[in-house]
């Protein structure tokens, strides 16, 4: 798990709307968080792919991934809740995707198989017109 730190990201405090009564005309509580993911020191190569990945729109052509906080009254909760957002970005990009190894079937499922196949035929071919009847 990589822990990003708090030195590698920015902060930039705006006014937002939503509740908080008189507060909102007065106090920057929403939160946009800039972290520069394409030239951050503690990410790996791999993480760095699929952090990029991961982030889509999120993402900027610079490589800077852009997080709005703006569900908590308080600019505290706002930066908390943003760090944790990108934190779980990395958390989840942190994780290598396990490759499936593709196998063969047995040669009993094979032949499980054709003998279903055989029977399933014999089956049908009983269908039909009696013999002798035309």
């Amino acid at each position: 798990m990589t822990v990003i730190p708090e030195s590698e990201l920015e902060f930039h405090f705006y006014r937002a709307g939503g509740p908080g009564g008189q507060n909102v005309n007065k106090v920057s509580t929403a939160v946009q968080m800039r972290f520069d993911a394409r030239n951050s020191p503690s990410l790996t190569e791999a993480v760095r792919a699929r952090l990029m990945k991961l982030a889509g729109s999120r993402l900027t052509l610079d490589g800077i991934i852009l997080i709005t906080a703006v569900r908590h009254r308080t600019q505290e909760r706002n930066r908390s809740d943003a760090i944790e957002r990108l934190q779980g970005l990395v958390d989840k990009a942190s994780v290598a995707p396990v490759y499936r190894v593709p196998t063969k079937p047995t040669r009993a499922s094979k032949e499980r198989r054709l003998e279903g196949k055989a029977k399933r035929s014999t089956i049908k071919s009983r269908r039909g017109r009696p013999d002798g009847e035309d």
